[in-house]
């Protein structure tokens, strides 16, 4: 059995050595640079000794409280610097307003000199080699429900996907793949009626941030407790580029149109071509109700028509109609400028049948002319 005495002061330096010393710990390297010991300088628990990795707005809300946390009563945070990308991103101007000590993409650090990282929206892949310096590893705050929608830009795809639930995931990164490492914790989230990208944005990244700090007050328990992910259930949510914004009216219902613009209005305008010029659609309306005088004509995805009860341009898609306040085509045009400079000429003309002027064309400029002298009465 095991006494008190010389013993008992033996397991206390035991576990001390287990658990990372208090003080630090050097040898000089070969390049004559001090070096620290990393067995001998993570701390047990909080408060740590942190290294956050970010770059966008997002990520921003986490360094945030990360910040704050280092005065409050908890001392969950005892130090905290700072990697982001060159340029003038979010994450580097909040540490320099806050003074935080940067270091430029990739880091030069030496093992034991952060007991933890922390990488929020960050998008370069940690390489293997810099996970070894953490003793405790790099967490990462993904704002999805994992396995769905790993990727850059699951908020995006969570909107353009008709989800009504998501949250947001602390996990344990690992090297060579984004998003699939073990789970630390989780919240649900349930998401508002239209409610955008943006808006989604801001209110995971709040409770990402709130989940962080909850993480790193329990998390020597957290790694023990931590849930690898299923196997079954996985998305990916690629980039978001300019191609996903072209309009297919003959394809796309007034639902699926709605989700693209609150997924992506904010940041890259929905296009459709007219009289073969690219228009970008602004203002979002919403879905229309038209009432036809000729029950006879047929309207073909893409027909646009003038409301001037609620100064609209709507647009005949797959099963309905959607609106506009307004367009840009060299310049910004209201639904009422582009009617009366544009569309109200080919509407005086009273043809019996459909011409370009009153189409919206989708971006290949599939199959419009067949489905017009198809579905035309003459």
């Amino acid at each position: 059995m095991w006494t008190y005495g010389k013993t008992g002061a033996f397991v206390k330096i035991l576990r001390r050595f287990q658990f990372g010393c208090v003080h630090s710990m050097w040898r000089r390297g070969a390049d004559g640079r001090q070096r620290r010991l990393c067995g001998l300088v993570s701390s047990a628990g909080p408060p740590w000794r942190l290294l956050f990795f970010g770059s966008d707005q997002f990520a921003v809300e986490s360094l945030r409280l990360l910040t704050s946390s280092r005065n409050s009563s908890e001392r969950t945070v005892k130090t905290l610097e700072v990697v982001t990308l060159s340029g003038d991103v979010p994450v580097m101007r909040f540490a320099q307003q806050h003074h935080l000590p940067v270091h430029q993409w990739p880091p030069d650090i030496v093992d034991g000199q952060f007991d933890v990282g922390v990488v929020v929206s960050f998008g370069c892949l940690i390489p293997k080699s810099l996970i070894r310096k953490f003793p405790h590893g790099i967490l990462n705050v993904h704002p999805s429900l994992l396995p769905r929608w790993r990727g850059p830009a699951p908020i995006f795809h969570t909107i353009l996907h008709g989800d009504t639930t998501t949250g947001v995931t602390i996990i344990q990164i690992r090297p060579h793949k984004f998003d699939v490492g073990p789970i630390l914790n989780q919240e649900l989230h349930h998401i508002p009626e239209n409610c955008t990208a943006d808006e989604l944005g801001d209110a995971l990244a709040t409770k990402g941030a709130n989940l962080l700090m909850n993480t790193l007050m329990s998390l020597r328990e957290r790694l023990a407790l931590q849930q690898e992910q299923s196997l079954t259930g996985a998305t990916f949510a690629p980039k978001i580029n300019t191609s996903i914004s072209w309009i297919r009216w003959e394809e796309q219902t007034c639902d699926q149109i709605a989700r693209l613009y609150r997924a992506i209005g904010s940041q890259i305008h929905l296009r459709t071509t007219w009289m073969g010029r690219t228009i970008k659609l602004l203002d979002f309306a919403g879905k229309c109700h038209i009432s036809l005088s000729d029950e006879k004509w047929k309207p073909v995805p893409g027909t646009v028509t003038y409301q001037k009860e609620s100064d609209t341009l709507a647009v005949c898609c797959k099963d309905g109609w959607v609106g506009f306040k307004a367009v840009l085509l060299r310049k910004r045009l209201t639904a009422s400028d582009f009617y009366n400079g544009y569309l109200h000429q080919t509407v005086k003309k009273k043809m019996p049948y459909q011409t370009a002027e009153e189409l919206f064309v989708s971006g290949e400029g599939v199959t419009v002319a067949h489905q017009i002298r198809e579905n035309s009465v003459l």
